[in-house]
């Protein structure tokens, strides 16, 4: 595993601003949540490309990406391809919905995109679970929220098209990061979809064509955020609907004209 603890190392409750840069679930917490949790964080810095967790693997640590840091849930198949079934941002986190009795991960935990993440033991939270209801209906509520969101994607893969995936995912990021910019390869694309590459090579320059983005060395650029939305399935929104009635306020929401690039920026 690759990645380091910040300078400061504990992490401070009160560095927790509404800013964008921290994790809304989180930020859900009530004030007397986050004192019990405070003492036991730590900030941490992961590298794109860093695997958390293998299939099998004991489950020790909960992270809580930051700002436009996002893991990937990949479902490992047997011929070696990574699926991925679900996107983590400051939405969420990862390990927290594992509890109680023994701790197995079932899918791979990689680090999409790299940046600052809340690092805590499970065996710590839980403790802390123990103390707070609270805490506890927070993470069960959240543990429904990543259910929805698996549940959607395997009906988005039975019907919907590459270019509709595709243009969700790309979308999916967006919403977390903030940015129209996604370090991201064809090959990475192609794999966590499941699907050849030859075929998000179509995809692509069909996307390219119609000036919804370009591509450049290891990152994607969405130059027409409109017509991206138009060629997306619903599933995004219907992961968002599904946040807001369950934990509202926590689903990132991109503000007017934020992941849309100027001309200047696609030079």
């Amino acid at each position: 595993m690759h990645g380091r603890l910040n300078s400061g190392q504990q992490w401070s409750a009160e560095e927790h601003a509404s800013d964008g840069t921290g994790n809304n679930l989180l930020r859900a917490l009530r004030a007397s949540d986050l004192e019990l949790l405070q003492p036991l964080m730590q900030e941490w810095d992961g590298e794109c490309g860093t695997i958390l967790y293998e299939p099998g693997d004991t489950v020790r640590h909960v992270y809580f990406p930051c700002g436009s840091s996002l893991i990937s849930f990949l479902v490992v198949l047997e011929d070696g391809r990574a699926v991925e079934t679900a996107l983590i941002g400051r939405e969420g986190a990862v390990g927290g919905i594992v509890s109680q009795g023994r701790l197995p991960s079932y899918s791979r935990a990689e680090i999409q995109f790299p940046g600052t993440f809340l690092k805590i033991e499970s065996a710590a939270l839980e403790e802390v679970k123990t103390k707070s209801v609270t805490l506890r209906h927070l993470f069960a509520r959240y543990a429904d929220c990543v259910m929805a969101q698996v549940f959607q994607a395997v009906a988005c893969n039975a019907a919907h098209t590459i270019e509709q995936r595709t243009a969700k995912w790309l979308l999916a990021a967006m919403v977390r990061t903030g940015d129209h910019e996604v370090p991201l390869t064809q090959e990475q694309l192609a794999s966590m979809l499941g699907v050849g590459r030859s075929y998000i090579s179509r995809v692509l320059q069909s996307l390219k064509m119609r000036g919804v983005l370009e591509t450049r060395r290891g990152r994607m650029l969405v130059r027409d955020l409109d017509r991206l939305n138009g060629l997306a399935c619903a599933c995004n929104e219907s992961v968002r609907r599904h946040f807001d009635d369950v934990l509202r306020g926590v689903y990132p929401v991109v503000e007017e004209g934020t992941a849309q690039p100027t001309a200047e920026a696609a030079e």
